[in-house]
């Protein structure tokens, strides 16, 4: 069961969010375990179930406890198993629960029994908690963010689960928690010093007497004890998986205050005023705060509202304005409203006609916004967003959706009848730009914007996190440095 959850979001994953995939169709889902693969040909792989959805608010303990009770039964009626891959993201925030994927992971291990080797696949987002490192036997996370190793790390997962149910057995895992809980886009493997800290997972994790080493920056959008960074080393040796994880767990320790922002970043004005300032086309701005891709909720406004308030943006680019697109704002009655508009047609209400949209789930840093302007592009079946309406106002472009989704390829863009690459800004609800949209953007910028997911973490009122953690709490909270001494599991 994977989702990525904010616990500030007043957003809620339920059944609609969630993609269930069952048997064969679980199994071909990984490019690794595809017909004629060798890992496919190396066990009889069943799948049980996987409950997967976009990032978004806490899930609803019925939820949760549905999925988590039919994985329990069906692997109790399809075993014995020697194995079981485990994939999860490891911030799942279930409304009732503080640790949710420990307490799958138990789940798991009370309907295979204590022989079955367990394998954990997880986002280096996650939060590894010890009850959840002791639970499973292997556990092994991502090692590039923006993520593009994930199916690379599930396969690593699962390698391992072969290698030690083939004989080897169970290993050894050298546990560290750090007390650091910093945001993706300060800690991208793009820049220094995650870059060399994670090619230095990979150096650890080639070692003798080393299976797997893996290290989470945590997530930063949850309120609980286990958030925060930590390392697992994996292997046999255990003097060996002792001594790299705690060295891993200093060096992150170390470098806590090197770790910046991913790209120059500011307010709302200071990035207008570098946009307009720029020939750079397209200059694109993360609208940070509201990432539906971190657990925002996606239908905050506050950007939106002065896009539209914008006098650069006022006039349509016929007649001399600048060019803006806004992607997206959730709201499936104003998208169906629009949609039942037409393309061509004005979007009004009465004789001024209007229509108003967002803030229906997050309406705490701005309420709804009035579009009045013309649909330029209708779309009814987008497999994730539903219907999809691109209304122009002036020379902004807002795209409209029916469900929450995040754009962070060109298609995504194009499919729509949109343009990135001849726009002057593109405004993205995400954070850390994804690798395509990243290489296409001329010019970036972090917009620090209000919402769920925030990039100043000290706006997000913290009581749950069970002890000091930086940078919440200063160095004086930790006196002489906390302890990064390795717990062997």
């Amino acid at each position: 069961m994977a989702i990525e959850s904010s616990t500030f979001s007043p957003h809620r994953s339920g059944w609609e969010a969630f993609t269930l995939l069952r048997g064969n169709e679980l199994v071909r889902r990984y490019p690794f375990l595809r017909d004629g693969t060798a890992l496919r040909r190396e066990a009889e792989w069943v799948g049980i179930l996987r409950a997967g959805a976009l990032p978004g608010g806490a899930v609803p303990a019925d939820v949760y406890e549905t999925v988590r009770t039919e994985i329990g039964l069906a692997l109790e009626a399809q075993g014995p198993f020697d194995g079981v891959l485990l994939e999860i993201h490891g911030a799942m925030a279930v409304l009732g629960h503080t640790d949710a994927e420990a307490d799958l992971a138990r789940a798991v291990r009370a309907a295979v029994g204590p022989d079955c080797l367990v394998s954990a696949s997880m986002d280096l987002h996650g939060n590894v908690s010890r009850d959840l490192a002791a639970t499973v036997d292997l556990i092994a996370c991502h090692r590039t963010a923006p993520h593009e190793d994930e199916d690379e790390a599930r396969e690593r997962a699962a390698t391992d689960l072969l290698r030690r149910v083939d004989g080897a057995g169970r290993p050894r895992k050298a546990w560290v928690q750090v007390p650091v809980l910093l945001p993706g886009e300060r800690t991208s493997t793009r820049q220094e010093p995650a870059k060399g800290l994670y090619e230095d997972v990979a150096r650890v994790g080639a070692l003798d007497g080393v299976l797997d080493a893996s290290v989470w920056v945590g997530y930063a959008w949850a309120d609980e004890p286990r958030c925060r960074a930590a390392v697992v080393v994996t292997g046999d040796d255990d003097a060996v998986i002792a001594r790299e994880a705690e060295r891993l767990a200093r060096r992150y320790w170390d470098a806590r205050a090197e770790f910046g922002l991913v790209a120059p970043a500011g307010s709302y004005e200071e990035c207008l005023r570098a946009v307009l300032a720029s020939d750079a086309r397209p200059f694109v701005l993360s609208d940070t705060g509201d990432n539906p891709l971190a657990g925002g909720a996606g239908d905050v406004t506050w950007t939106l509202a002065r896009l539209l308030a914008e006098p650069a943006f006022a006039t349509p680019p016929a007649d001399g304005g600048r060019t803006a697109i806004y992607a997206a704002l959730p709201d499936a009655g104003a998208a169906r409203t629009v949609a039942a508009a037409g393309v061509g047609a004005t979007v009004e209400v009465g004789a001024t006609v209007e229509v108003e949209a967002g803030a229906r789930v997050d309406d705490g840093p701005h309420g709804p916004v009035v579009l009045r302007g013309v649909v330029e592009h209708v779309r009814a079946d987008d497999p994730l967003a539903g219907i999809v309406c691109v209304v122009a106002v002036g020379g902004l472009r807002v795209v409209l959706t029916e469900r929450r989704r995040a754009y962070h390829l060109e298609s995504d863009f194009t499919a729509i009848g949109l343009d990135p690459r001849g726009t002057d800004v593109v405004v993205v609800k995400v954070g850390n730009l994804e690798t395509e949209l990243y290489e296409m953007a001329e010019d970036w910028m972090l917009l620090l914007t209000p919402g769920g997911v925030d990039q100043d973490p000290q706006r997000l009122r913290r009581t749950g996190l069970g002890g000091p953690v930086w940078p919440f709490d200063d160095d004086a909270a930790f006196g002489d440095g906390p302890d990064l001494t390795a717990e062997l599991l």
